[in-house]
């Protein structure tokens, strides 16, 4: 598998949308709730400006791919 060096911009893209991930994931396996499941704004305000930090341009199947490398 190739070594794929990241940007400052792209690490700290790719750490928010995994925080997304995990505090979406929390909330799903946590006890069943009558309102509907919501991410925190701050976590999700976090994940939308690292993601536009980090430009995607055409390159989000490479970037969906990280998140599957890092969490193997």
């Amino acid at each position: 598998m190739p070594t794929a060096v990241l940007t400052d911009r792209e690490r700290t893209a790719l750490q928010a949308y995994l925080r997304l991930l995990h505090t979406v994931r929390a909330t799903l396996d946590g006890p069943p709730v009558q309102a509907p499941a919501l991410v925190p704004p701050a976590v999700l305000a976090e994940a939308e400006q690292a993601l536009a930090g980090a430009g995607p341009a055409g390159n989000e199947d490479g970037f969906f791919e990280l998140p599957r490398a890092w969490c193997a």
